[in-house]
């Protein structure tokens, strides 16, 4: 029997597969359905990572990386951003930046970098294209999670079935995101787990 957390993921990923297809309309269908996910089976706290060397701070607004000409596969990534007692927490901030589809981060601007905060129910969507590979890594894409006035989790995603996985010694398969092919891309979900109060 399929559990109320499996038909909610079910619906992040069908909306992300319409988003790769039709932004306005997969704006207006999430608007429509804010579910709230279930508790008891996924409330451990999200790991966190090294920052790595390319950080930069002031990324621009946006829910989009994805910019004129840019070569890759297209992935969206939807999810929740949760409390230890699977609260939604509206507003809160993720920052992602990313390497492009040849492994090479943009150091001089802006690009495959961007910050956006949660909706009242709690949920992010980024669109973006998968990262390549670049030597000593596989394939992750960094972020920044905060709830309001909380500490700062600063933590990577990665991609399964990755053969690199193996030999990268930050993997943590635990921030493995779960990836769907669609028909004009990819759609992948993950929900991060925030600790509440001072850590």
């Amino acid at each position: 029997m399929t559990t109320r957390r499996e038909f909610l993921k079910g619906s992040l990923i069908i909306q992300g597969a319409i988003a790769l297809a039709s932004a306005p309309a997969a704006i207006a269908q999430e608007r429509a359905l804010r579910p709230t996910p279930a508790c008891g089976d996924n409330t451990q706290l999200t790991a966190s990572q090294t920052e790595g060397p390319y950080f930069k701070p002031r990324s621009p607004l946006r829910t989009s990386l994805l910019e004129p000409g840019m070569v890759g596969t297209r992935i969206v990534v939807v999810g929740w951003v949760l409390t230890t007692d699977c609260r939604p927490i509206p507003r809160a901030l993720l920052d992602f930046w990313q390497a492009d589809d040849r492994g090479g981060y943009d150091n001089a601007g802006y690009r495959l970098r961007g910050h956006q905060f949660t909706d009242n129910g709690g949920r992010y969507r980024l669109e973006t294209v998968v990262p390549g590979l670049y030597p000593g890594r596989t394939r992750h894409v960094h972020v920044k999670v905060q709830a309001p006035n909380q500490p700062m989790l600063t933590t990577q995603l990665y991609f399964p079935g990755e053969s690199a996985n193996r030999s990268d010694f930050i993997f943590n398969p635990a921030l493995v995101l779960k990836v769907e092919e669609a028909d004009a891309g990819r759609v992948a979900t993950f929900d991060f787990v925030l600790k509440e109060g001072r850590q």
